[in-house]
C-alpha cells in the first residue's frame, strides 16, 4: 500500500476593496512613501472598513472562493483549521463560527495561534490529519484582520500590516506529492519583542488598559528584524540540505510577506532568483496568517504539478520554520 501525504489540491483567498497606500500613510503619521518602500517594500495595502466586520468575515470569503473554484461540497469536509492572530472574540472559536458559516456541517474545527507563522504550524497540523488516514479533506484558512489590533498613530506598526484571508484544501496523496519534510522552532525569548500588553489572562482589559493603548500591537523592530532574517534564512537552508536540494531544484519559495528585506536575505541564502520568489508584500502589506495562502493564490497560475515549494515564515513570541511541499496539480 502507498505511504499517504498530505497534498494542497485547492486554493482561495480574498482581500477587502479598500486600498491603505503609503501617500494616505503619510497625511496620518510622519512618514512617506520612500521611507516605507526602501525598508520594507510595502506600497499599499487592504483594510476591512465595514462595521461590524471581523477575521471570520477574510476567512468565510476566502474559503467560499475555494469552495467555488475547485467545485467541493463543503458537507465532504472533516476538518476546519483556523490559522490567526486575530479572532473575532476571545473563548467562542472563530474557525467554529466559520466552519458553520460556510456549510461544512460534518466537520470539526478550532483555532491555532502562533503569530505570523500560524499558517505554516497549521499546514503541519493538517498534513498529520491526512497522513493518519481518517481524514480525506482539511480545509486550513488563514485569515487576520490586523487593522483591529494596530495603532494608527504609531508610524512603527501602523506601515506595515494590512488584512487579508486565503485558504487551502489539503488532501490524500499517492504519488510522493504534498508535504515532504518540515523543520519547526519556537524560542520564548521573542514574548517581549512583539507582542499585545493587556487583553489577556496577565493584564485584563480596564479602562487603564484602554487609555495607555495597550491593546495595540508593540513592536521592536530591530530586533524582530535581527532574529526574522537569521531564522528564516537557517530553517530554509536546513530544509534544503536535508532533502538534497539545490536552488536549481526549488521552483518557488514562498515566503511570510513581513519585510522585502527579510524574503531577499533568505532568496540569497537559498541561491534562488527573485523570479523564483513569491512576492506580493507591496499590494498586501504583512497580512499574517493570510500572506502564505495569499502567495499561492497569487502565483497559481505558474505552479505545475511536481514544483518543489519551500515555504517560510517568522512570526511573534518567537516561532517560525519552513516545510518542503511537492505541488500536486497544474491550474486550469
Amino acid at each position: 500500500m502507498s505511504k499517504i501525504s498530505a497534498a494542497i489540491t485547492a486554493v482561495g483567498g480574498y482581500v477587502p476593496d479598500y486600498v491603505l497606500t503609503n501617500k494616505i500613510l503619510e497625511t496620518m503619521v510622519d512618514t512617506n512613501d520612500e521611507w516605507i518602500t526602501t525598508r520594507t517594500g510595502i506600497k499599499e495595502r487592504r483594510i476591512l472598513k465595514e462595521e461590524g466586520k471581523g477575521t471570520s468575515f477574510l476567512a468565510i470569503k476566502a474559503a467560499k472562493d475555494l469552495l467555488e473554484k475547485s467545485n467541493t461540497d463543503p458537507k465532504d469536509i472533516d476538518m476546519v483549521i483556523m490559522a490567526t492572530a486575530t479572532p473575532d472574540m476571545p473563548v467562542a472559536t472563530t474557525g467554529v463560527y466559520v466552519a458553520t458559516q460556510i456549510g461544512a456541517v460534518n466537520a470539526f474545527s478550532y483555532d491555532l495561534v502562533a503569530a505570523c507563522s500560524s499558517f505554516l504550524f497549521g499546514m503541519s497540523t493538517a498534513a498529520k490529519y491526512i497522513e493518519s488516514g481518517r481524514y480525506k479533506k482539511v480545509l486550513l484558512i488563514g485569515a487576520d484582520k490586523m487593522s483591529s489590533i494596530i495603532d494608527y498613530e504609531d508610524r512603527a506598526t501602523c506601515i506595515i500590516f494590512g488584512d487579508g484571508g486565503g485558504a487551502v484544501l489539503f488532501e490524500p496523496d499517492s504519488e510522493g506529492l504534498g508535504v515532504q519534510d518540515e523543520y519547526l522552532r519556537t524560542d520564548g525569548i521573542g514574548r517581549q519583542s512583539l507582542k499585545i500588553d493587556a487583553g489577556g489572562s496577565i493584564l485584563p482589559a480596564s479602562a487603564e488598559t484602554v487609555a495607555k493603548k495597550q491593546h495595540y500591537v508593540f513592536q521592536d523592530g530591530k530586533t524582530v528584524f535581527k532574529f526574522a532574517v537569521s531564522n528564516m534564512a537557517d530553517v530554509s537552508e536546513k530544509i534544503m540540505n536535508r532533502n538534497n536540494l539545490t536552488g536549481e531544484d526549488v521552483s518557488f519559495l514562498v515566503p511570510h510577506q513581513a519585510n522585502k528585506r527579510i524574503i531577499d536575505a533568505t532568496a540569497k541564502r537559498m541561491n534562488l532568483p527573485s523570479e523564483k520568489v513569491m512576492m506580493n508584500i507591496h499590494k498586501y502589506g504583512n497580512t499574517t496568517s493570510a500572506t502564505l495562502p495569499l502567495c499561492l493564490v497569487d502565483y497559481e497560475n505558474q505552479l505545475k504539478k511536481g514544483d518543489n515549494l519551500v515555504f517560510a515564515s517568522f512570526g511573534g513570541g518567537f516561532t517560525w520554520g519552513a516545510i518542503y511541499l511537492k505541488w500536486a496539480y497544474n491550474s486550469k
